[in-house]
């Protein structure tokens, strides 16, 4: 299982951004995190083609096929959409490693039994902003 901002577990963080500007505002080979929206969809073609490392944020299954077409490295979902996201992933063998967004380190456990690639707590997602 892969951890990101755990309290005690080293991990990279994620870069939060709202705009092509805010890259230039992150560490060099750093992960950018955003929220799959049509309205991002500039964002995600400039990351992906400039081969910049990116998790999208999904709400739902069909975000979550669009996010793998898109080339996401990470797909975040809420816990509750976990396990089928898991499911889906490793249906069509995505490349991408499903992380479900956690507060408490008890949800874990769940999510392990559950085969969920990882987990991110709030403190693995540092906001950038214009």
């Amino acid at each position: 299982m892969i951890f990101f901002g755990h309290r005690f577990l080293a991990s990279e963080h994620f870069y939060h951004i709202e705009s092509i500007y805010c890259i230039s505002k992150t560490p060099s080979n750093s992960t950018i995190y955003l929220t799959f929206d049509e309205n991002n969809l500039d964002i995600i073609d400039h990351l992906f083609t400039h081969n910049i490392k990116f998790a999208l944020h999904v709400k739902n299954v069909k975000e979550l096929v669009y996010a793998h077409a898109l080339g996401a490295l990470y797909i975040t979902v809420e816990k509750e959409l976990a396990k089928n996201a898991q499911r889906v992933a490793n249906d069509y063998l995505f490349d991408a490693k499903i992380l479900a967004h956690i507060d408490d380190e008890d949800e874990i456990e769940e999510l392990a039994l559950n085969g969920v690639d990882g987990v991110i707590f709030a403190k693995g997602i540092i906001k950038i902003s214009t």
